[in-house]
This record gives C-alpha cells, structure tokens and sequence, in this order.
C-alpha cells in the first residue's frame, strides 16, 4: 500500500475526538508497518462469554467507596438516595454486570452487624489494612445491595473468614436471602428491606493465604468445606459459592483445594496484578515512562494467558467436565500512586497504557470462556485501574472505561475462535505478539471482532480470512491517542475518547483493517 493511501485510510478511520496527528503518527512508520494475517471461524462456535466476565470490584479502600459511588443523601453532589447520579449513570452505560464487595482485604476484618441499621448508630472503626483511616460502616449490606440493584448488576458479596465464623457468615447470608419471618430475616425488614435480595456470589474469604489470615493451602481447604456447609439459601435460589484461590502462579495452592474441595465449590478464583517493573516496591509511575516500561508491561500483562491455561490444567483433573469456574475476581495494573496522596489510597491515573493492556486481557478471558466466567477489574473507581475517577463533584472517564464501553457486545456473545499469524513486538527483553484478537457472535447474530495493536509506534494491516459467515460491511469503534501516556483528566476529560472506526473492509471471505498504533478497535461484522 503506497504511504499517502495508508495517510488517508488511517484518518479516515479517527472521526473527530480522536486527534488526527496520531493516525499521521502512524502512517510515519508505514515502512516499517506491521503485517498480520489471520482466520477467524464462524463456524466453529465456542462457549459462551459470560457478561461477568465484565465484573468490577469495589472495596472499602480510599475514595472507591465514600465519594466514588456513595455521597450520602445530604451531599451538594447530585445523588438518588445517596449515591452520586454521574457514577451511576456512567457504570449503567457500560453495563456492568457484576460488583465484587466489601474486599479485598478489607472483607476477612469486616463484620456485618456493624454496617446496618441506623447510620447514625452505627460503629466507627478503623480500617487497618488500607491507611488507617476511620471507617464509619455508612455503606453496608443495604446499602451495597440497594446500588447493584440501582445499575442492574449482579451481587458477589466475599465473606470473613479471617476473622469471622461460620455462624457470622451464616446469619449474613440469612440476612440477605431469608423470605421467612425469623428474627434475622425480620431484622432486615427493619432495616427498611421487606423483599429478599439476590445473593448471587458468595466469596469464601480472600487471599487467605496472605492479607486474609496468612493460612496453608491444606489449613484453609478445611476451613472452606466448613464455611461453605453453611451457606444456605431458600430453595428454587442458587447461590454460587466461590473458594479463595491462588495468588498468581501458586499452582499448589489449586492443587490442593481442587483436590479437597471441588465438589464443594461453584468457582475457584485467582488473584493477578501487573506490575510493570516486576518490582512491588517500586512499580513506576502511572504517568511517565518510556517505551521500553511500556513493552514490559504488556509482556507482564499477558502473563495472564500462561496463568490460566496452568491453572485450567490442574482443574481439569478434579473437574473434567469444567462445571468449576475460575473467577480472576482481581486483577489489573497496579502503578505507584499519585504523588502526593495517601499511598494506602491506591490512588493512579489511567493512560493509553492501561487501555490496551486491559483490551488484549479481555482477549485472553474470552479465549478461556469455558473456564473463566466471571472476573473483576480492580477497581471501579478511584483505586488502582479503575473505570472513572472522580475529585469531589467532578468525574471522569478513564480509559480503561471506554474499553470496557467497546466491549460490551461481547457480553453474553458466543465465543468463535480466531487465530492470528502477528509478528512481535520487542523492546529489550520484552517481546509479546504486536497484535491481539479475539471474536464473538452476539444473540442478534452479528459478529464482533476486537483488536487490539499493543506496538506504540507501528501501524498494522490485519487480513483476516473469514469462513462460515458472510459479511459485507465491516464498522465499528477505535480508541487511541497521540502518545503512550495520554489520559484523561478534569481539566481535559475526553482526551481519550472513541471515535468511529472506518478504516477497515470486506471483500469477499477477507476483512482488511488498518490499525493506528497502540490502539483498541472493536468492529462489527454485517
């Protein structure tokens, strides 16, 4: 393709929003443009890709919670019932499915009891675990249940184990789902909630074996079984129960739980943070890096592709019909805080970076969409590589957000494999395939096809052969930006924003799509 072709396709394909200098930017590096082939299979379908798969997770951490969603009733912030409207529109638009809560590590010290009722007679406690700050239980069980309600979205409340008793658990789960008139159940009805809730995920604890109480893999087997025996929901519910899992790549810690509890859980989940330096104590900065900091985070990210597959293997010997699920209820990027807030706070900005980190794990979940059903993005708001940060009345959208927004007809979409032929990228000794893909067929029968180019310098060709479908046209959605560290902010809120995608094309059985640099695209098919 001639340099000025390339020019004009590249722009064409970044409506205004998305700044025009970037697709120039890319078509500078046409010469040495990236080539991807690659066949995607229509006809082959896969499982479906569960809308959990699209979970968040808010914890009782920094600004998550008290001024991310809830403000209370008496705030000049615009709120219904307490919790900010701009949040909650936001978190509607993209549909979330699923919030994972009150932790983290927060949930094996926290006690139920002490979050409902009358908040003004609540207890004020101290949250050890994250900045020693006072936690005034404002936002409890009514509370929680009242906000996924609120945008539409299932329930995954995760239980003290730590420090709490499979009678606490017990009587929180009868809290919740009783509909007879016991003295717990009617305690509820006080509280100003007469209808049972949808528990939908229960949580065995978190990280037990380090922040949840620093146990052996063996030591909280046993402790699971016995939690577990006493969940107990009204007949014709279902409650899916999900054991505390491994951290990371600590496949003994799978082994032995699959081994003692299998038949005793629903889902399984594992815990993975990228960090870009590899280095908890000192991970870098959200915000400035160069291109070689970029690679090794990509090459972290992707990680994710090797931990499940190991951890998938040693399931499927306990579970070889896959009826477990493995929820990968953490994960994301985890940067150094913003300089000058509280470092319990979690607090980071939110770049390019992020973004196309956080498209091509996307592209890994729906690839293992017969074992991962559900996941949950650490976190929604204002912690770690979360969806929208806000600073007092003012709110805005990362770009981990719009990807998110990108991919929400994968939601519930059947899966259909499709296999690229990329070339990698490499920068020192991070190398990582340059292009990432992945495709579904939604229950309208259009097929989405996500792509993303993980290069921060190159433009890529894809060709993609197609088979068992029959498309003509091919549209969709791109988000990029003019450097690696472009983000959002208040001052400048839609730096970082879709746009809409026209550079790519059908002829025949072959889709052609000219990819900006460092972008995410999301087409669909017709």
């Amino acid at each position: 393709m001639k340099l000025t072709t390339l020019k004009h396709a590249l722009v064409a394909g970044l409506a205004s929003g998305v700044l025009a200098s970037a697709a120039l930017a890319g078509a500078g590096a046409a010469v040495a443009q990236t080539a991807v082939t690659g066949a995607l299979r229509a006809d082959q379908p896969g499982p479906v890709i569960q809308p959990e798969v699209y979970g968040q997770f808010a914890e009782h951490l920094g600004r998550g919670i008290y001024e991310g969603v809830w403000v209370g009733e008496d705030s000049k912030i615009p709120n219904t019932r307490g919790y900010r409207n701009d949040v909650v529109a936001a978190l509607k638009a993209i549909k979330v499915p699923l919030v994972r809560w009150p932790g983290g590590c927060f949930a094996d010290d926290y006690h139920w009891r002490e979050g409902v009722g009358p908040r003004d007679k609540r207890p004020t406690k101290v949250n050890v675990v994250w900045g020693g700050v006072e936690e005034p239980n404002s936002f409890g069980t009514n509370e929680f249940m009242e906000f996924a309600e609120l945008i539409g979205a299932k329930t995954y409340v995760a239980g003290n184990v730590g420090t709490g008793s499979p009678q606490e658990m017990a009587e929180w789960v009868e809290y919740m789902v009783s509909p007879t008139s016991s003295t717990i159940a009617n305690m509820r009805r006080a509280n100003g909630r007469d209808k049972p809730w949808k528990l939908d995920y229960f949580g065995v604890g978190n990280e037990n074996w380090g922040c949840g109480g620093q146990m052996t893999a063996a030591h909280y087997t046993d402790l699971y079984r016995n939690f577990a025996e006493f969940i107990r929901v009204p007949k014709g519910t279902k409650t899916e129960k999900i054991a505390g899992g491994a951290n990371s790549d600590d496949y003994s810690w799978t082994e032995t739980v699959m081994a003692g509890a299998a038949k005793n859980m629903d889902q399984i989940s594992v815990h993975y943070y990228t960090i870009p330096s590899g280095k908890w104590e000192n991970k870098g900065s959200a915000t400035q890096f160069d291109e070689q900091v970029w690679a090794d985070t990509m090459f972290q990210a992707l990680r994710m592709e090797d931990l499940i597959s190991k951890h998938t293997a040693i399931m499927d010997k306990y579970d070889p019909k896959k009826r477990v699920g493995l929820a990968v209820d953490e994960w994301g990027i985890w940067h150094d805080v913003e300089p000058g807030t509280n470092p319990g706070f979690l607090y980071q900005q939110n770049t390019m970076r992020d973004a196309v980190a956080a498209g091509a794990t996307l592209n890994i979940f729906h690839k293992h969409a017969d074992r991962v059903r559900l996941t949950a993005i650490a976190q929604m708001v204002n912690v770690l590589q979360a969806m929208i940060l806000t600073d007092k009345d003012k709110m805005v959208l990362t770009p981990t957000y719009w990807v998110y927004d990108l991919y929400k007809p994968f939601q519930g979409a059947t899966s259909l494999p499709v296999e690229l032929n990329s070339p990698a990228y490499t920068v020192g000794k991070s190398s990582v395939p340059a292009v990432s893909a992945s495709a579904g067929k939604d229950t309208a029968g259009v097929v989405h096809l996500a792509l993303v180019n993980l290069d921060p310098n190159k433009s890529a060709t894809v060709t993609v052969k197609l088979s068992g479908m029959t498309g003509k046209t091919a549209k969709g959605r791109v988000l990029t930006g003019p450097t690696m560290s472009a983000h959002n902010t208040f001052e400048a809120p839609n730096a970082v924003k879709p746009a809409a995608f026209t550079a790519a094309s059908i002829k025949g059985d072959t889709l052609t799509a000219i990819l900006p640099s460092k972008s995410v695209v999301v087409l669909d098919l017709n």
